[in-house]
């Protein structure tokens, strides 16, 4: 595998004089930029027109990772060219949360075959399920393929997603690539790093991934009582307080849930995956010590399950409420996971609405 990866700042343009060529039907390009890029979006018409027979993927972001970096207002760009793995693109609309399941449905039938190792898949993020997406994703495909991936961000504006189609950005696609082939071999890893705290309280009317009551109290009241004088900065403060949720009081592990929306009327909280009615729930808040660790301990476990390699690519993946928690630590966590990933790893990603691993779709 040939593998680079380069920048685009509105103020300075690419990183890179010219931009590599490595165009072929084997090439993964991969670039997660600004939510601006959406209404202007000559750079990706660009990026596009100079990798025309390669997979181009993508989504906007809360924050663009490069490296070692956190940037606003830019592009973040991987180029791999593969020798022996094969790709293939699908994508799906999900213009409404109740598509979910069926958008991820489609993706695994359009990506499914036994020499499938591996999908990475980016989606809309403010009108998905993602538990549901990840449902029909792994409906349709064998359990020992990784689906890992994350949902686009609109900084904390919570107002416009897109994700790369056709080469162009697109409100209300899922868009997935799938790696294909013996030589390819993929990590993943996922792990929190939240405190949680206040009473645990019983789902007692949830309806997918919209929460009404706890404890037969309306959710969004008993939330802000929580929150203060925070609560006037709905929902983006909410993402400083996430829910840890599990299904059972036998059941130690947390699944974390992010807040996309609240709705006053209804007195209801969206989240990004599912809120099972019955289920456990308590409110978590920052360790930024645990925030760091847990980042460092997530490139460990990916970091387990691959070969030495010349060249490998970590796809980087944190949650919009962690950078927001972590302030002008939040390049700490990004410096984490290259600590702990050898030494020739290149790394992109970005700040999320929610992330999918194996483990969890949460933080």
């Amino acid at each position: 595998m040939k593998l680079e990866t380069f920048s685009y700042q509105q103020r300075t343009g690419w990183s890179l004089s010219e931009l590599p060529a490595l165009d072929s039907p084997n090439t993964l390009v991969i670039a997660f930029g600004s939510p601006s890029f959406r209404d202007n979006h000559q750079v990706l018409t660009e990026l596009s027109a100079a990798y025309p027979q390669s997979k181009l993927v993508g989504c906007s972001t809360a924050g663009e990772i490069y490296g070692t970096e956190l940037n606003d207002h830019s592009l973040c760009v991987a180029v791999a060219r593969f020798d022996d793995t094969t790709l293939k693109v699908a994508t799906a609309p999900v213009k409404d949360a109740r598509e979910s399941f069926a958008a991820g449905e489609a993706i695994s039938q359009q990506l499914s075959d036994p020499s499938l190792r591996g999908v990475v898949v980016l989606s809309d993020g403010l009108g998905v399920n993602g538990s549901d997406l990840v449902k029909g994703l792994s409906a349709g495909l064998p359990p020992y393929v990784p689906v890992t991936g994350g949902l686009a961000a609109d900084g904390d504006r919570f107002q416009k997603t897109w994700v790369i189609k056709d080469g162009a950005p697109t409100d209300g696609h899922v868009s997935a690539v799938g790696l294909y082939g013996e030589k390819v071999h993929l990590g993943h890893g996922s792990k929190g790093g939240w405190d949680i705290f206040g009473p645990e309280r019983k789902v007692t009317r949830a309806e997918h991934n919209v929460l009404y009551e706890l404890d037969g109290k309306p959710a969004l009241k008993l939330y802000k009582e929580y929150l203060g004088e925070r609560a006037a900065g709905l929902p983006a403060t909410a993402l400083l307080f996430p829910l840890g949720l599990r299904l059972s009081a036998d059941e130690e592990k947390r699944i974390v849930r992010t807040v996309l929306s609240v709705d006053e009327d209804t007195q209801s909280m969206t989240f990004a995956g599912d809120i099972p009615q019955g289920s456990l729930v308590q409110l978590m808040r920052a360790n930024f010590d645990r925030l760091i660790d847990g980042a460092s301990e997530a490139a460990l476990m990916s970091k387990r399950m691959m070969p030495p390699a010349s060249d490998s690519l970590s796809i980087a993946i944190s949650c919009v409420g962690r950078r927001l928690v972590l302030g002008e630590r939040a390049e700490e966590e990004l410096e984490a996971t290259l600590d702990v990933l050898p030494e020739c790893t290149k790394q992109i990603g970005f700040y999320s609405y929610g992330e999918i691993s194996p483990y969890a779709i949460g933080h």
